[in-house]
């Protein structure tokens, strides 16, 4: 057996950080020294370096939406090893295994109706790549080739790969940099605001004119269903993805649901697209599919795609990932699927939901606050400037909760086992960082 490499002191790992990694959406070197995690157990991030008198935080943030069982987590664990006994990696081109054909068939029982088949991927953006050429290979195959272009609307966000990027907002979003280079889709005003509210009219007649004005040249619509993530943590009306559905059946377009930040629980439906009662022809998954214990997602579709593909003039959806299906990734999926169904979790969700709405309340009352919403175990402050990021932070460190602010939002997506009392110091937390940002 190899020695064990010699422990590396905190400041030793900051400077080796600082010099050679690059840290997400941050240039080279950082500006701001991360925070240095040396274990996380339940909702807890145990630091190796404290940071303003905190030596652990909570976590409000579900590791960007993923750890929705917390960390640490018995049977998750139990999942890990276990599949390690066997097996941690084996190629998906011409070979199967059981973990990935049971996740498979779990996926297509809880999914909405008609979903049949699954491509399993390694990264939500790479699940947005696979439906994105799955639709394009759909047209082409039934000698439709012009219909190239997808139809979405302004303030999504749904990946940092090519065609992902071409369907985020393309002013004043993250990829505006890439806008010239880009595929051009076509773009709708961002859905009007309000989960509860009732579709409007005007905005029903704008999504029906530029459906129809394009239909010969769109190959899908694609959205993000009753929230936008990334690209402003808005919320809109059900309503509007009925709509989407009735307009691609009547103009001939593949609809396709990002569920990959709203799925397994989040909005307080298994998926957001059970708030509408619709079924998409193509759907994503990912984050929080495997209990952010392992990278993972999926591109389900319905059988009409699937054998439309099958039947056309190259009849083999032509993608393939090294680590397609991996039994480590599929094992603690499924582990992390049959723990979300096994409890009461939309309880669960309803229980952080009023705790946030409790303690969010007062927000609205801080300067520079422009709006307060809450939606299942999602908790948005919206400020009216950008926000300091940095002041927003520290503040929240100083309150024990560890939050991760942008553009004008101060959010949080904390896991569901967030008992009540850390519910409330979460709460505490973005009050602090948007009073401080």
């Amino acid at each position: 057996m190899p020695d064990p490499l010699p422990p590396l002191s905190p400041g030793r790992l900051l400077d080796l950080d600082r010099q050679h990694v690059w840290h997400p959406y941050g240039p080279m070197p950082g500006r701001q020294e991360p925070l240095l995690v040396g274990s996380a157990s339940g909702v807890r991030l145990r630091l190796d370096r404290p940071a303003h008198g905190q030596d652990e935080l909570v976590d409000g943030m579900s590791s960007w939406w993923s750890a929705i069982h917390g960390y640490n987590h018995p049977v998750l664990n139990d999942a890990a090893r276990g599949q390690l006994d066997r097996m941690s990696h084996v190629m998906f081109g011409g070979l199967t295994h059981e973990p990935a054909v049971r996740l498979a068939a779990k996926l297509v029982e809880i999914t909405p109706a008609g979903l049949e088949h699954v491509f399993l991927t390694d990264s939500g953006s790479v699940s947005v790549e696979v439906a994105v050429k799955m639709c394009l290979q759909f047209w082409r195959s039934a000698g439709r080739p012009r219909k190239q272009r997808l139809l979405t609307w302004r303030g999504g966000y749904h990946g940092d790969t090519w065609q992902p990027m071409s369907v985020c907002d393309p002013e004043g979003g993250m990829h505006e940099l890439w806008s010239g280079a880009l595929p051009r889709q076509v773009f709708a005003d961002a859905p009007p605001a309000g989960f509860d509210a009732e579709p409007d009219p005007a905005y029903v007649q704008h999504l029906t004119d530029l459906v129809a004005r394009h239909a010969d040249e769109l190959a899908a619509v694609i959205v993000e269903p009753v929230v936008q993530g990334a690209g402003g943590m808005r919320f809109h009306s059900p309503g509007y993805l009925r709509v989407l559905r009735e307009l691609c059946d009547a103009h001939g377009v593949l609809l396709v649901l990002d569920e990959i930040a709203t799925g397994f629980g989040r909005t307080g439906g298994l998926f957001a697209a059970e708030h509408a009662g619709i079924s998409p022809d193509v759907m994503c998954v990912g984050k929080a599919l495997t209990g952010g214990y392992l990278t993972m997602a999926a591109t389900l579709c319905s059988s009409a795609v699937a054998e439309g593909i099958s039947r056309g003039e190259v009849p083999v959806l032509a993608h393939g990932p090294t680590f397609m299906g991996n039994p480590l990734a599929s094992a603690v999926a499924l582990a992390s699927i049959d723990l979300l169904l096994g409890q009461d979790w939309r309880q669960e969700v309803k229980r952080i939901e009023a705790g946030l709405l409790d303690g969010l309340t007062q927000a609205a009352a801080l300067p520079g606050v422009r709006d307060v919403r809450v939606l299942g175990a999602i908790g948005v402050v919206q400020l009216d400037h950008e926000v300091d990021m940095a002041a927003a932070t520290r503040a929240a460190v100083r309150e024990g909760v560890w939050l991760r602010p942008f553009r004008d939002l101060v959010y949080t997506m904390p896991p569901y086992v967030t008992g009540d009392e850390d519910v409330a110091r979460v709460c505490r937390a973005v009050c602090a960082a948007a009073a401080a940002g």
